[in-house]
């Protein structure tokens, strides 16, 4: 048995800011939709609409008020993990917020990036020390999982003792109203407090993993005029490849969290559950179905892969650290968290990144 000491990242808060607004898809059954070369759909849009559901298993998203930007709900889902987790907000080493599009205004659609959305956040929070660290991280959809394991790095080096790590966006702004791939994109954010905290068995991050493929996937998700050609004005929408991007995700996405197992030394049928980035119901589900066909296991375990995203939609960064704390406020049937448990999270997006990370929850000292 390995008496020796050493320091783990273990999540003791969690917090998220769910939209109020819900648009549901047959909000877009009046839309004009048209493809990449700028030609009008011809089948009628109910179809269209109707057909997009049975593809991605998404009947609404959220979307936030014109009132608010990504930093205002980064702030919020911060507030609630401080708050679950008891938290002095004055002793956070580091503040680290993933998005990909920084504050977009209702109004004009233009990135505003300066200051980070970090230190607006920190701004937000009233935090007076200087040595909380506030940086951004874009990094396509794995943005907050990878904020995570650059936490985990600061806590495992004893530089850091707690960090708030924050995931939030607003795609409904970013999204071109006539493509039919807007119809996949939300708004939302969700936060987590890491803690490093000593232990002599494995506990909280056991392992991760990430992958950049730039060389031929690097423009599956990219920016690009509307499809509509009449479309006034200049803005850049988020545009992507949906085929290839699928066809990528299929083969990498479970390669990548076999071999975060396999760093972790965790069997596949130890884990509880698997928390994969919600981007497409039906891509996550063959996306499960192959990681267990790489360990021969033809019938996967029900209730593995808890999904949130047939009422919340696709909120990039938000939707692993929203659904992560709708689970550890038991606000998800089927679907808990428990002392002991081994999760794995995993997340596939813009650049193309791939990203996967193995947690064990602590058990409670009696």
């Amino acid at each position: 048995m390995n008496n020796t000491s050493r320091i783990y990242s273990v999540i003791t808060g969690s917090g998220s800011y769910i939209p109020s607004s819900i648009v549901s898809n047959q909000d877009f059954s009046d839309t004009a939709f048209y493809d990449s070369t700028g030609k009008k759909l011809e089948k009628p849009s109910q179809e269209i609409v109707e057909k997009f559901e049975q593809i991605t298993d998404i009947a609404a998203r959220r979307y936030v008020n014109d009132d608010q930007v990504t930093s205002d709900i980064a702030f919020l889902a911060a507030e609630e993990a401080l708050r679950s987790s008891g938290t002095d907000k004055e002793t956070l080493d580091y503040i680290i917020v993933a998005h990909n599009f920084g504050d977009v205004p209702a109004k004009n659609k233009r990135t505003d990036m300066v200051p980070s959305l970090a230190a607006r956040v920190k701004h937000k929070l009233g935090i007076e020390n200087p040595f909380t660290v506030a940086y951004d991280l874009p990094f396509g959809c794995p943005g907050w999982l990878q904020a995570v394991i650059q936490a985990d790095y600061f806590l495992r080096s004893g530089d850091a003792k707690r960090i708030l790590v924050i995931g939030a966006e607003v795609l409904s702004r970013v999204s071109d109203p006539h493509d039919r791939d807007s119809m996949l994109y939300a708004d939302g954010a969700g936060a987590i407090l890491l803690e490093g905290v000593e232990s002599t068995e494995p506990v909280g991050i056991i392992a991760h993993t990430t992958r950049s493929d730039t060389e031929r996937a690097a423009h599956l998700l990219r920016m690009g005029p509307s499809y509509n050609a009449d479309y006034v004005g200049d803005d850049l929408f988020l545009k992507m490849d949906g085929r290839k991007l699928y066809e990528y995700a299929l083969k990498t996405v479970p390669q990548a969290i076999q071999s975060c197992l396999k760093k972790a030394h965790v069997s596949l049928e130890s884990i509880h559950k698997i928390l994969i980035h919600q981007a497409n119901g039906k891509m996550d589900e063959a996306i499960l179905k192959r990681l267990y066909s790489l360990y021969e296991i033809q019938d996967v375990p029900a209730d593995v892969m808890p999904m949130t995203i047939s009422w919340l939609g696709n909120s990039s960064v938000a939707t692993l650290p929203t659904l992560l704390d709708l689970m550890l406020n038991d606000k998800m049937d089927r679907h808990e968290i428990n002392d002991g448990d081994t999760l794995v999270f995993a997340s596939v997006g813009a650049g193309m990144n791939i990203n996967a990370v193995v947690y064990k929850v602590p058990e409670k000292v009696a």
